[in-house]
């Protein structure tokens, strides 16, 4: 009872005891968490509550302890005089921490939701991020607000300066608001294979506040602003129909029978159609004669394959394939050549 007695009359004693009461239950609730709540999620078949919970645990035990360390302050007599000061520095604690928590909420309920709508499913970390800072901007003023300061005036200065970073900054908010633009607007999405009127080309890894990130066939990363991104021509070979058809060009010599030629060459391209792997295999390939070349008889080979990078291993299967084919038949394909004149 002594001891008991002690603590209860003994302030500093007593705000001691309850820090550290509070650490304790701060402990416990992380243990529940890691014990049972996150076995029960773990057993959910999304992994939304998993990504919930290990979001929020760090954030809820640093706010339970931040509670603790008011109340034990506020124990205290001799700062009975800073009471004002005590409470306005830990409001800005809670509402930091709560502003964390609600985040990343957010962030956990826009994940799901983009899961949910699959066109939504490879949106970038744009959103979020935009998301992010809308929520503290919030949070600043809810503090501001609460310590009585005015906001309009604030704005109103804030607006003055956004007039001088906006002119300072003119590239990077182009290439800001271009994003935005991008991400509204979907002509490309992550994963997507692109190519640029600049013959850039390669898979969306992601789209930034400020860049586009490509990954090349080479493997490489290649950064696009925004901007230029948003104005130049872009070719999406990724769309809801990823199949493609591709055109082999070819020729042969003015001496031979066309319809020989045909014949062989749909064969050939039967076969590889069938047979080569990324070929779109119900397709019936066909030929279209095209050109009265130089030195040929040119035509267009038409081929199908279930997505872009398919095309390559295609067309040289069918190069090799065709050309094997024109020596057994004894088709010809003429170098080029030039007849001279002589003048008398």
């Amino acid at each position: 009872m002594s001891v008991i007695n002690f603590l209860m009359n003994n302030e500093y004693s007593r705000a001691l005891f309850i820090l550290a009461f509070f650490i304790l239950f701060s402990k416990a609730f992380v243990y529940i968490t890691e014990r049972y709540v996150k076995k029960v999620a773990e057993k959910t078949k999304t992994g939304i509550d998993n990504f919930a919970i290990d979001s929020l645990k760090g954030p809820s035990y640093l706010f339970i302890i931040i509670i603790g360390i008011y109340f034990s302050v506020s124990s205290l007599s001799f700062l009975e005089n800073y009471n004002k000061l005590v409470k306005g520095f830990f409001f800005i604690g809670i509402v930091i921490i709560a502003t964390i928590i609600i985040a990343r909420i957010v962030d956990a309920i826009v994940l799901k939701w983009l899961k949910v709508n699959k066109k939504f499913e490879k949106t970038p970390k744009l959103i979020n991020r935009v998301i992010n800072v809308t929520i503290y901007i919030i949070s600043l003023l809810f503090i501001l607000e609460h310590f009585n300061i005015k906001i309009t005036p604030i704005i109103a200065t804030l607006g003055v300066g956004a007039l001088a970073v906006g002119l300072a900054l003119q590239n990077t908010l182009s290439n800001f608001f271009a994003g935005l633009h991008i991400i509204s607007d979907k002509p490309i999405n992550v994963g997507d294979f692109i190519e640029l009127d600049s013959n850039v080309s390669g898979h969306v890894e992601d789209i930034s506040w400020r860049s586009t990130r490509l990954r090349t066939g080479s493997n490489n990363i290649v950064i696009i602003p925004n901007a230029k991104l948003a104005d130049s021509i872009i070719t999406n070979y990724t769309s809801s129909q990823k199949e493609m058809t591709i055109s082999v060009q070819c020729g042969v010599s003015y001496n031979e029978n066309l319809e020989k030629v045909e014949r062989v060459t749909i064969e050939v391209a039967e076969k590889i159609q069938k047979n080569v792997k990324g070929c779109a295999k119900s397709f019936k390939p066909f030929i279209r004669y095209n050109e009265f070349g130089d030195s040929n008889i040119n035509f267009s080979v038409i081929l199908k394959v279930e997505k872009y990078g398919d095309k390559f291993l295609a067309t040289h299967e069918f190069i090799k394939a065709l050309k094997n084919a024109y020596d057994k038949s004894k088709i010809e394909i003429s170098y080029p050549a030039r007849k001279v004149y002589m003048a008398k």
